[in-house]
C-alpha cells in the first residue's frame, strides 16, 4: 500500500505553510523522493516540496483514506 498521507513532525522555517502534528496529503513525485524531499499539499492548498524527514508517511486503509479525503 502506498502512503498518500503524512504527519508533519517538524516545520522549521515553514511555520506558515506547515502545522506540526497535522495530516497532509502526499503527491507522488519519484524525483523528489530520490532527493530526500516529499511533495505535500500544504496550508496554501498547493503542492510544494519539503524535506522528507519533516514527515512520517502513513499508509491508511482504503476506508480511512476515503473518509479523510472527504474532509477537505
Amino acid at each position: 500500500m502506498t502512503a498518500h498521507y503524512a504527519v508533519c513532525l517538524k516545520n522549521t522555517d515553514f511555520e506558515v505553510s506547515l502545522e506540526k502534528k497535522k495530516l497532509y496529503r502526499v503527491v507522488g513525485d519519484e524525483v523528489a523522493g530520490a532527493n530526500g524531499q516529499i511533495r505535500i499539499i500544504d496550508e496554501s492548498g498547493e503542492d510544494y516540496l519539503y524535506p522528507k524527514h519533516f514527515f512520517l508517511t502513513l499508509p491508511l486503509s482504503e476506508s480511512i483514506e476515503e473518509s479523510v479525503s472527504k474532509i477537505n
